[in-house]
């Protein structure tokens, strides 16, 4: 996002307007963003308030244009018989542009096209990212309430953002912030009343529950309405070809983006049923409120209002046979000659929503083009024959895709500064797979291979076997507790030592906040290792350095099962393995299926590279042979259960307390305990989630030594 930073800065600045006149949000964002960095905290409040003012402004202004429009340049009647259809056709277009244009006009002050912004700065603010500036803003005017409103309101949309989630911990211990500060100024009213029928509902207050769930029904249907309205923009052409011959005529042009707004108005139903700080969306969210409410009012006693929602429930899925029953029920109740009917806005939901559909898959049939149907109730016979296995095929791509996005959205930000994820599970064509690159620095990388080599000879090659998984290659280990001890006798330096500690529980920090955020993972083992080519031994090699295996069980590949039963270290949860070097050849880690032979990725080593994964029958994995060289890494493996806990972990803990302990005494210094938290910077005196927002990851060296310690926050992956 180093680019964003560079555009804040460079555009001109926007703080004065004429009366009337609504300045575009990107703008006043540039400005206080900029005065925000200048430490100018009065105006760069000032400034982002105007800036979230006038983007919600803009957003009215959108919407209220387009229902005006809607009403005054409607495309209704048939074009005239006698008449030419393009005239009849185009003659509403016009009309409706110049009403959408002349309304925007009006309400903005100035020409539409002034307040479009990047797609980088609409994510910012989709991403309630000036909230992250606007509470360090606030709070350094020690204005406390509206820090922890502006913090809380970036928190609700990004609860996996580490140093956030530290800072509102720190303003619920400070005096003076009341539990009402915490308020989400970008709440959606629809998920307000949701939440707060669904708490009646489960608690049986059925009366309740169904003035909460209609309000959520009707807010919902006008967010829907609002969102729609937005779909009405610029085509986005993703690559513009620059041949004359490429380009589209005018009623491929047309098409396109006609049927670009239809497949953006189709997606919005995923929008407003997505609740901030979400990954994936409720399922069957407008129907599922119908639902809910036929059982409420039935709870009640209003069987009227009890059928009118079922009516309006099969709407969706005419063919739901509990409903039908209740509808049967409905009517014997209220009489043959009582008219049930669904109810007439939703009708006109359904019938939209169909007509698009028709459209979209009309063009995808004819015209090329995908699209992901965002509603489970479509029927069948709308899509067309040659596109029904494509469309269960995306229906299926879309539920892995949740999932997916479900895994990432448990994951939590990285809490070290530099740390970059390399390939995650998707590009990894797994689950529960990552690769981190820069854990350790070249130099420390160096420092490692150091104590290899110190300790040579003295390692754990398992029951004193050259190696225990194949003839071809040298095998040394180093437990962490034999490290302490070689430090502890003088034959490998005490930082050395220190520095397979830190590494290591750097490493467990890392994989514990990525996989696993607020569940404790303790060390299983630790085992610093080389495997060394035999010169002489490599010729016609058809081996593998390590086969391969799963790490909590026993894998039968045949069966395509694993077994998680002894000898398999079945405690074990995850697994991690930090590279030291790749001044060798073969050693690559590689991931199979079930078979053991289907290759899904390959992982090459290299200085400060850590894979970590779950290490289950998800993940068998292996290790190329080493042909030539030397490779060395330390192996890690953890586990959620404290009793397997690593017990020569804490032992060499303890041999570095006590060596601690002697230098401060031998320096007359009074000796506190060893900090075992491996921090990276001492914590900051301030709330610093806004320093350094999402958007802004990477800074210049320049720009990190300008701005002051308290305000770089550790930002999340």
């Amino acid at each position: 996002m180093a680019s964003l930073v560079c555009l804040l800065f460079f555009l001109p600045a926007a703080t004065s307007s004429a009366a009337g006149r609504l300045v575009p949000y990107d703008l006043l964002y540039a400005d206080g963003v900029r005065a925000y960095f200048a430490r100018d905290w009065g105006r760069a409040a000032e400034l982002l308030q105007r800036a979230l003012h006038s983007y919600a402004g803009l957003r009215a202004a959108r919407r209220a244009c387009r229902d005006a429009c809607l009403r005054e340049a409607a495309f209704l009647g048939e074009p005239p018989a006698a008449g030419p259809w393009e005239a009849a056709l185009f003659d509403r277009v016009l009309q409706r542009a110049d009403c959408v244009q002349h309304c925007l006009g009006s309400r903005l002050g100035a020409a539409p096209s002034a307040h479009r912004a990047s797609l980088v700065i609409q994510r910012d603010f989709e991403r309630r990212e000036p909230y992250n500036y606007l509470q360090v803003a606030f709070f350094q005017l020690k204005k406390l309430d509206q820090a922890v409103s502006a913090a809380h309101t970036f928190f609700v949309a990004n609860p996996q953002h580490l140093q956030m989630r530290e800072d509102i911990e720190k303003y619920r211990r400070m005096s003076g912030v009341k539990s009402d500060n915490f308020r989400d100024l970008e709440a959606a009213p629809h998920w307000e009343a949701y939440e707060a029928g669904m708490q009646h509902y489960n608690a049986d207050e059925y009366l309740q529950a169904v003035d909460r769930l209609e309000e959520s029904l009707r807010e919902a249907l006008s967010a829907l309405e609002e969102c729609r309205a937005l779909c009405e923009g610029p085509l986005e052409d993703e690559e513009v070809e620059e041949e004359e011959d490429l380009q589209p005529g005018l009623y491929e042009a047309i098409a396109a983006h006609y049927i670009q707004v239809l497949k953006c108005r189709q997606q919005c139903v995923l929008e407003i049923a997505t609740k901030p700080g979400w990954i994936s969306a409720t399922e069957d969210f407008i129907p599922s409120h119908l639902d809910l409410l036929q059982f409420a009012y039935d709870q009640v006693g209003n069987q009227a209002l009890a059928a009118e929602c079922a009516a309006s429930y099969l709407l969706f899925y005419p063919t739901d046979e509990p409903v039908l029953e209740k509808m049967k029920q409905y009517r014997a109740e209220l009489g043959e000659d009582t008219a049930v009917t669904a109810r007439e806005n939703i009708r006109h939901y359904v019938q939209r929503s169909l007509m698009e559909k028709k459209l979209i898959y009309y063009a995808m049939e004819h015209l090329g083009g995908t699209f992901n149907d965002p509603d489970l109730w479509t029927p069948d016979e709308l899509i067309p024959e040659n596109l029904k296995q494509k469309y269960r095929e995306d229906q299926e791509k879309k539920k892995q895709e949740t999932l997916d996005m479900e895994e990432r959205g448990k994951r939590g930000s990285l809490p070290f500064e530099g740390i970059t994820v390399t390939m995650d599970s998707q590009q990894m064509n797994g689950t529960q797979r990552v690769v981190f690159d820069r854990v350790l620095t070249e130099s420390e990388c160096k420092d490692l291979l150091r104590l290899t080599k110190a300790a040579r000879g003295t390692g754990d090659g398992y029951r004193a076997r050259r190696s225990p998984h194949t003839p071809h290659e040298r095998f040394e280990g180093l437990t962490i507790l034999k490290a302490m001890q070689l430090a502890q006798s003088g034959d490998v330096d005490w930082r050395d030592a220190k520095l397979l500690l830190q590494a290591s529980e750097k490493s467990r920090k890392i994989i514990e906040s990525y996989f696993t955020p607020g569940k404790k993972l303790h060390f299983s083992f630790t085992h610093l290792v080389c495997r060394t080519a035999v010169e002489e031994e490599q010729e016609g090699r058809m081996d593998l350095s390590h086969p391969v295996h799963a790490d909590n069980c026993l894998l039968d590949p045949e069966g395509k099962e694993c077994w998680k039963e002894p000898p398999a270290y079945v405690y074990r949860d995850y697994s991690g393995i930090l590279y030291l070097n790749d001044d060798f050849r073969g050693g690559s880690l590689f991931f199979t299926e079930m078979d053991t032979v289907t290759v899904t990725a390959n992982v090459r080593p290299k200085c400060g590279r850590l894979v970590a994964f779950s290490s289950g029958k998800e993940n068998p994995h292996g290790v190329q042979a080493v042909s030539q060289g030397r490779r060395c890494a330390i192996a890690l493996w953890y586990t959620h259960s404290a009793e397997h806990a690593e017990q020569e972990r804490v032992k060499a803990e303890e041999l570095m307390e006590q060596r601690a302990a002697e230098e401060n005494q031998s320096n007359g210094e009074e000796y506190h305990g060893a900090d075992h938290s491996s921090r990276s910077s001492p914590e900051a005196l301030v709330p610093s989630g806004g320093a350094r927002p999402t958007s802004q990851r990477h800074k210049s060296v320049s720009e990190r030594t300008q701005h002051p310690k308290e305000l770089r926050a550790r930002d999340e992956f």
